[in-house]
């Protein structure tokens, strides 16, 4: 810990902190929030923030809905699943999830074996997903029903992007779509970049901070800390590249070369982390569009409004 964060965090320790309680996937949003710990910047916001990783988008709703954590980084897509009664997860009543900023374009790569040369090489094998229901196994459908062969493989539902990436290196199975930083470890193995999500489908809106509605009134002041001090950190990580690297190394167990190049690319200021925040309209519609393409039960969505409440980012910002 740097000078400055050791007096930041000797001063929080005077004050009591809000605990807030997070759930992520492995990925982009998780090196900003180690950063915020490490250097004391949520706790300057008041706040002691816990983080969790999930195993999939299935226990990630469970969870979020029972309170066990008030909010969630998650794919935009699982919001507008479960709101529409389209959730893997069976939930005891109607999801009332919303998100309330964003993190990024989900960063999404198709990573295959050394031996796949390229998609249609994939004819008869084998690709993961987390669940067949999800934003992200949509996205895979997609490029892969472009390269014309979505119907020609065989489709296994695995888990998160820690466990699809596992399951990728022990040779389960022979392509999955993997996030930043994931696909450079996959890369740093010899596995090879077979497709860029935004290059099959265009602007899409990957991972954001949502939580349950009620989430939003009884813990506003809270979220509203959380995201100014998730800008914060992300905004040291860009001034301190090599420091961001050594976190990766230290807590995503990544060698220091693969972390260099990841921490670049999560913080590269186009296709990296969003600076601002921001929710993307055309990335969110895009969402919707390929989930009334996949989903089932079938449903036409266009309303990107219905999945987003800005009253937290808005207040944080100005």
């Amino acid at each position: 810990m740097t000078l400055a964060g050791a007096v930041a965090a000797g001063s929080a320790s005077a004050q009591t902190l809000s605990p807030l309680n997070v759930v992520a996937f492995a990925g982009a949003s998780n090196l900003v929030l180690w950063a915020g710990q490490q250097q004391g910047i949520f706790a300057r916001h008041g706040l002691e923030v816990a983080l969790d990783l999930t195993p999939n988008s299935r226990a990630m709703a469970s969870d979020l809905y029972a309170a066990k954590y008030d909010l969630a980084l998650t794919s935009v897509d699982n919001i507008v699943a479960y709101n529409e009664g389209q959730g893997e997860a069976q939930l005891p009543g109607p999801s009332d999830f919303t998100a309330f900023f964003g993190v990024d374009d989900g960063m999404l790569s198709v990573m295959a074996a050394a031996d796949v040369p390229d998609l249609a090489a994939l004819r008869g094998k084998t690709v993961s997903v987390d669940a067949m229901t999800t934003g992200f196994a949509f996205v895979l459908r997609e490029v892969l029903g472009q390269a014309g062969i979505a119907d020609q493989v065989e489709w296994v539902a695995v888990g998160g992007g820690a466990q699809r990436l596992a399951a990728l290196l022990e040779g389960k199975q022979a392509a999955t779509l993997l996030n930043t930083p994931l696909d450079l470890a996959a890369e740093a193995r010899g596995f090879r970049r077979l497709a860029r999500g935004r290059d099959a489908v265009g602007a899409y809106q990957g991972i954001v901070a949502a939580a349950r509605r009620g989430t939003l009134t009884t813990k506003r002041d809270q979220l509203i800390g959380f995201t100014r001090g998730f800008r914060e950190s992300l905004l040291w990580l860009d001034a301190n590249r090599a420091e961001a690297a050594a976190i990766l190394t230290a807590r995503a167990n990544m060698p220091p070369p693969v972390a260099a190049r990841a921490a670049a690319a999560l913080l590269d200021p186009d296709r990296g982390i969003y600076r601002d925040l921001r929710i993307d309209e055309a990335g969110l519609r895009t969402v919707l569009r390929l989930r009334s393409k996949f989903a089932q039960p079938a449903k036409e969505l266009t309303d990107p409004a219905r999945y987003v409440d800005p009253s937290i980012r808005a207040a944080a910002f100005g």
